[in-house]
């Protein structure tokens, strides 16, 4: 009986002193095995119907968004589009969105940033829409023209099943799927939605061709008959499975970051140089730059989308593997807010509180933030000398506050030497505002590469 004591108290002391360490050792394990996803491409979406005004916009100018359940029209109809914020007018693609879609399938290209083995993908049904039913959807290596790459189809599920409904508010993650995607490699996306959907959510400027075709073809080799668009419908994110050391940088502006006044098709927007710049120097080659832009957005205010500080959740912090944010947004603002005659005009002290809040909230979640000087807009007609002062005060704060991780002087790059309150006229689309592809090189080649590896 003392030997089985003894031999019971060994037991017990075994599994105290060795049990603990076994447990740790395979929580170690596991999280060792666990895999790391980041952002390759993405973009920010807002229900807007046929205009460029959010969920609760009309305050600019703008029609409100249709809601409710509407019957599809069987190929996509145009709505007449309403005039957006005078920051997004001038130079550029003004596309015209369906009122809904209905047994059509589309399909949406973009270039991924950094490449990978293993893919799945984003979609976001934002706040205000109805339910929509996602029938079928395959992503595949894009050929051009609408074309995949024969053999690059892939099936994409849901929890394991091929289709899926998504609520109002809610952001769904595609199960991932092995497809082999080099760095800047072009990809379709292909969406069959076989019942009214109502007014898509949609990033307006998508700078991409989109191809529309009847019924369900999203694992076809080629769209029959599509109607050509530049938006994305539904597809916010692009995720990759990558090595541990990659990370995602977050370009969150306005129409200037978002490319208007860029050539569609040719992935000329600065956030899209600075992947490729990045691409090009083998210490960066795992670092992916996803565009987060929306034209006549605001930073403190909702208008053309949700405010930036609104949608700051959605846009950074649910993208996986941020670790950087460039900031370049409040010029809409500045000229929306001080105009002549307005009883409560923007003061620089409010904007400079909205960026405090973005940093302090990047912070908190070990995110860096790079401030981006605004850049110079006289000769737009919302401009004016009050604005300007604010602008000139803000800007001012970026360079010497502190507050900023990293600061990027986009204003001392474009503005005219002769003229401080203008673009550069070689860099000047004509509307005074949106840099032309010259100056959104100018801005991509002004970051440090090396600064991102800090």
């Amino acid at each position: 009986m003392t030997q089985m004591r003894k031999l019971t108290a060994a037991i017990f002391t075994f599994i105290l002193l060795v049990a603990p360490r076994t447990a740790l050792t395979q929580v170690r394990s596991q999280g060792q095995a666990g895999e790391h996803w980041i952002a390759t491409w993405a973009t920010a979406q807002q229900l807007i119907a046929g205009g460029f005004l959010g969920p609760r916009g009309g305050g600019q100018g703008g029609a409100e968004p249709a809601r409710g359940p509407s019957r599809g029209p069987e190929t996509p109809q145009p709505a007449k589009p309403a005039a957006p914020p005078q920051e997004a007018r001038g130079r550029g693609p003004l596309p015209s969105l369906p009122a809904s879609f209905a047994d059509q399938t589309v399909r949406m290209t973009l270039r991924a940033s950094v490449g990978g083995s293993r893919v799945r993908i984003e979609l976001s049904n934002m706040l205000n829409a109805q339910p929509v039913e996602i029938g079928e959807a395959h992503i595949a290596l894009h050929k051009g023209g609408g074309a995949i790459v024969e053999g690059s189809d892939r099936l994409l599920t849901f929890g394991g099943k091929s289709s899926v409904v998504i609520q109002p508010g809610v952001l769904v993650i595609s199960d991932p799927v092995n497809l082999t995607v080099t760095p800047l490699a072009d990809l379709a996306v292909s969406l069959y939605l076989p019942r009214d959907t109502g007014a898509p959510t949609n990033h307006m400027l998508g700078l991409r061709s989109t191809y529309v075709s009847k019924g369900n073809v999203a694992g076809a080799a080629v769209m029959p008959e599509p109607t050509v668009m530049h938006s994305y419908f539904w597809l916010s994110s692009v995720d990759i499975l990558a090595p541990a050391a990659a990370f995602t940088v977050v370009a969150l502006g306005d129409s200037i970051t978002d490319g208007f006044a860029t050539t569609p098709d040719a992935d000329a927007p600065w956030p899209s140089l600075l992947a490729k710049r990045l691409q090009a120097n083998p210490a960066t080659r795992n670092i992916a730059v996803v565009n987060q832009g929306i034209s006549g957005n605001q930073v403190l205010r909702d208008g053309a989308g949700i405010s930036a500080l609104a949608r700051f959740d959605r846009d950074v912090l649910s993208r996986p593997g941020v670790k950087w944010v460039i900031l370049l947004e409040g010029i809409n603002d500045i000229n929306i807010h001080t105009r002549p005659g307005n009883p409560n005009p923007l003061t620089a002290e409010e904007l400079i509180w909205g960026y405090r809040q973005i940093i302090e909230r990047s912070h908190a979640h070990g995110i860096k933030v790079i401030g981006a000087t605004l850049m110079p807009c006289e000769g737009v007609p919302t401009f004016s000398e009050q604005g300007e002062t604010v602008r000139q005060a803000v800007n001012q704060w970026i360079r010497t506050s502190g507050s900023f991780d990293a600061v990027v002087d986009f204003d001392a790059a474009t503005r005219d030497p002769q003229h401080p309150a203008r673009i550069k006229p070689e860099l000047d689309p004509g509307d005074h505002i949106h840099p032309n592809d010259a100056g959104n090189k100018v801005m991509a080649d002004l970051f440090d590469l090396s600064l991102f590896l800090k």
